[in-house]
């Protein structure tokens, strides 16, 4: 028996590849679903089953693709629908695969059709449990998505009787392998590992420990963020299916000279540029949108750019394809192409170009008391504010400007430094407030981690943080 947890970072998302005796099943496969293929050729195996634990929200699953390319039946829980061929496991069906068996374990409470997988070994020992996002470590799913009519108080009652029930009495020594680690939106604050065991969760996950059903709904139903705006829609394409990644692939890396690029841009197309935070700011073709590809860029892109406008790329050479193969990811099918030879092709084209000033995080604290104009935008999450920064620093959350009417909020006099942790978030926001004719802004480098340290900083906790 052999198992490998493939975990795609930007995602916070694990796939799993179990392999037995020349037979393979994939759980929750991503959407570029070739490397499941490589990996069972390399075991001189085949997919017999691929498993899907849920609806997702947060990724669109390769399962239709990889389907297609093997052959291998897509396996839901009870209660699945969808506008292709399934199959719906039974509570408690068995599927063997090689010398190990796959148990079904209708698992609802995170969405009613929540299943999860019971891996027992060549001697029928319960060996791993694969969650989804029924149990995380340290955490459980939130119940507040694909809920359809139901609430998240209902949801999470049923998640309580899952978890009694069908969880908790599992043995100890059982591997805990879930859908989702640390970052993830889809629980409240999962722990920094991406697996553990029955035992280690009984300890110490809160939603494990003794309490009433009352007590269970309110701890996982209060403080939840509001769900990324991408969730429902990824869901639904889980639900409903997709066009082959192949098609979206040769229609995303077209390459496009400067007149079409622009043709392009004039029927409302989207400049989105992928390059590094560090290079964007240097200079930009004006109006573009920034997701670098070194952070949580398919996150931010599902969170800030519609699903039914067209796209068109600046990258890094070579990078055209990882950058649609990323966009997939969520659910993008609308890349129409990138710019051949990318932004320096634009500049030699002797075409309008803007950039962002960069501001040192000392020059910004010289800068406050002697700058009455001067405004410092903390685009960081409402937590992250909370723990720490800058006094009469304004919080605009970077998930707060898809609605960009915010940004009607500031005078023209207004001198703007925006930062974030580290310095990607805050290059995102600048790029939103140049697209919307806001200029008098600074991007502060190294975020709040080099601010912080600054002698001359005054910092401040909201109350809540300090009571």
């Amino acid at each position: 028996m052999f198992i490998q947890q493939l975990y795609t970072n930007c995602l916070s998302e694990a796939a799993y590849f179990i392999e037995s005796n020349g037979e393979v099943a994939i759980i929750d496969p991503l959407r570029d679903y070739e490397q499941y293929i490589a990996m069972a050729k390399e075991k001189n195996a085949q997919i017999k089953y691929i498993f899907e634990t849920h609806f997702h929200a947060d990724f669109v699953s390769g399962h239709i693709d990889l389907s297609n390319a093997t052959g291998a039946p897509i396996i839901y829980g009870p209660g699945a629908t969808t506008n292709y061929a399934i199959t719906n496991a039974a509570h408690g069906q068995i599927f063997q695969l090689g010398n190990v068996t796959i148990e079904a374990l209708h698992t609802p409470g995170h969405t009613l059709e929540s299943t999860c997988y019971l891996l027992r070994d060549e001697h029928q020992k319960p060996h791993a449990i694969f969650t989804g996002d029924t149990l995380f470590v340290g955490d459980v799913g939130r119940p507040d998505l694909s809920s359809g009519d139901m609430s998240s108080e209902e949801l999470a009652s049923i998640m309580y009787e899952t978890l009694t029930e069908k969880i908790i009495p599992l043995p100890d020594d059982v591997i805990v392998y879930p859908a989702h680690g640390p970052g993830s939106s889809c629980g409240k604050n999962l722990g920094p590992n991406t697996f553990s065991t029955i035992g280690e969760e009984k300890q110490t996950n809160h939603a494990l420990q003794p309490q009433s059903k009352d007590d269970f709904i309110q701890a996982v139903t209060t403080g939840l963020s509001t769900a990324p705006v991408y969730f429902a829609i990824n869901a639904a394409i889980n639900q409903k299916g997709y066009d082959n990644i192949e098609t979206i692939i040769q229609k995303g890396t077209q390459a496009l000279d400067v007149a079409a690029f622009k043709v392009a841009v004039k029927n409302d197309a989207i400049i989105l540029d992928t390059r590094h935070a560090s290079i964007f700011t240097q200079g930009f073709i004006p109006g573009s949108l920034f997701i670098g590809l070194e952070g949580r860029f398919a996150e931010w892109a599902g969170c800030l750019i519609p699903f039914d406008k067209n796209i068109v790329l600046i990258t890094e050479p070579t990078k055209e394809k990882e950058t649609v193969v990323r966009l997939a990811r969520v659910g993008f099918d609308k890349v129409i192409g990138y710019l051949q030879g990318g932004f320096e092709t634009w500049k030699n084209a002797g075409e309008k170009i803007d950039m962002i000033i960069d501001v040192e995080p000392d020059e910004l604290i010289m800068d406050i008391p002697h700058d009455p104009n001067l405004t410092v935008v903390d685009v960081r999450k409402e937590n992250e504010y909370a723990d720490g920064h800058l006094k009469n620093a304004v919080n605009l959350p970077l998930n707060d400007l898809t609605d960009v009417s915010l940004l009607g909020e500031f005078e023209e006099n207004e001198n703007i430094y925006v930062h974030c942790a580290g310095g990607y978030r805050s290059v995102i926001a600048l790029s939103i407030f140049k697209k919307e004719g806001i200029h008098n802004v600074r991007n502060v480098v190294g975020g709040w981690a080099k601010i912080k340290e600054e002698a001359g900083a005054k910092i401040e906790k909201s109350k809540e943080v300090l009571n």
